[in-house]
């Protein structure tokens, strides 16, 4: 799901090979391949030391390092330079190599391949989208990081001037949804990521203050109009009362809580997935981070960590089951409809519950991922990209090295 396809075609022999895998396929109508692996038998996951075992943490490291040969050769020559998003763009690669740099360091060896495909779209910002993952705000919050880090400080000030700048028509501009992907939630999140990494002093609270008001007022304005909402705050995106992470509100509620998040769990699917949007024809199909459980547990997560509450916890290992069983999707191995992104919501509940059952399944995905290529999954339409291709998985691998320290990019801040 996530922004409409693109109509361009992109030749990519190297990771878009199509041969079969060992696991059987089953009907052509299934969204998942069947999840063969062996479950949790209590055994360790971890070494004495409470580190990755080293054959794994091995085999993560040469698999990254292919993968990343086959990111470099293929933008050599399919950078699309007029998409400087994170989600599918230049930014989105940007991003990769500062998490890169964050976990290896190797001197400003990463910082300067970020900044390499940050520095030019900077000089072409569109002011159309305000958003940290398919604007503006996304390029111009990483600028300011990275020109930071490398001691620009003249390049940083100018990126955070206009990354402010965009403030008030956030705020002001009623045709503007308030979701995560183009909405104020979006812009919301490009200044914390700012604050997580600059510091507090260098974001206007009152900035903050007022975006944050107009997303609840925006909530309860839609409530009022509909007039038999039981929900305490809705939000719409394209006439559509979207629920999942990327367009709704469980994204929006996890960057923004008790009485909308119990709502949300009233939605629940027998079968412990979730809608993709009130009254979807759907049904019970997506196990994506964008649309169902791999986007809800995250909320669910943090509803715990905020109200101590087990129904909240019970939810996130619902949400886990669901992943597991149906997590290995056709669609690929990205990280918004992908099995990297689902992965994600095992390691969050490791974290979390610090149960190595969460680990072990979340290093089931990642031997999948090893694979890449070889399962007969879709083609993405941006194959090399952080949110749809390549880019997406191996920021997951990379994160598995030092689990303890994973988080979902472009959304997760925690620590």
């Amino acid at each position: 799901m996530g922004p409409a396809p693109s109509k361009r075609k992109q030749a990519n022999t190297s990771i878009t090979s199509s041969t079969s895998s060992n696991m059987s396929h089953g009907g052509s109508h299934q969204r998942e391949f069947p999840n063969e692996f062996p479950d949790y038998d209590g055994s360790k996951v971890l070494d004495d030391d409470g580190k990755m075992p080293r054959e794994f943490t091995e085999k993560l490291k040469s698999t990254i390092e292919v993968m990343l040969q086959k990111l470099d050769s293929g933008l050599e020559t399919h950078t699309d330079w007029s998409d400087y998003s994170v989600y599918t763009g230049t930014t989105g690669i940007a991003l990769l190599y500062f998490h890169l740099h964050d976990k290896f360091g190797e001197g400003d060896r990463y910082l300067e391949k970020a900044l390499h495909y940050i520095d030019e779209p900077l000089n072409h910002l569109k002011r159309r989208k305000h958003t940290f993952l398919c604007g503006d705000a996304g390029p111009l919050a990483l600028g300011a990081v990275i020109y930071h880090k490398l001691g620009k400080e003249n390049d940083k000030q100018e990126c955070l001037k206009r990354l402010f700048s965009r403030g008030q028509d956030v705020v002001e501009d009623r045709s503007l949804p308030d979701e995560l992907l183009f909405g104020r939630v979006g812009y919301l999140f490009a200044l914390n990521f700012v604050q997580h990494h600059l510091g507090s002093d260098c974001v206007d609270q009152d900035l903050l203050a007022k975006v944050f008001r107009k997303v609840l007022q925006s909530g309860e304005a839609l409530v009022r109009q509909e007039g038999h909402c039981p929900c305490p705050l809705m939000y719409e995106w394209h006439d559509k009362k979207y629920l999942g992470a990327a367009h709704g509100l469980s994204g929006i509620m996890y960057i923004l809580m008790q009485p909308t998040v119990d709502y949300l769990q009233e939605l629940r699917f027998p079968s412990g997935n979730f809608p993709s949007s009130i009254g979807s024809p759907s049904g019970d199909k997506l196990i994506h981070w964008c649309h169902g459980a791999p986007g809800w547990i995250h909320m669910f997560i943090l509803s715990y960590k905020v109200f101590s509450s087990e129904k909240y916890l019970k939810d996130a290992r619902s949400c886990a089951e669901v992943i597991w069983k149906r997590g290995l999707l056709r669609k690929g191995y990205g990280i918004c409809h992908g099995v990297a992104g689902n992965a994600y919501g095992f390691v969050a509940l490791y974290n979390l519950t610090g149960e190595e059952k969460y680990l072990y399944r979340a290093v089931k995905f990642a031997e999948w991922c090893f694979d890449y290529g070889h399962h007969g999954c879709r083609i993405p339409d941006r194959p090399y990209s952080l949110f749809e291709g390549l880019a997406g998985t191996i920021y997951f691998l990379v994160d598995l090295l030092d689990p303890a320290k994973a988080r979902f990019p472009a959304f997760d801040l925690s620590t």
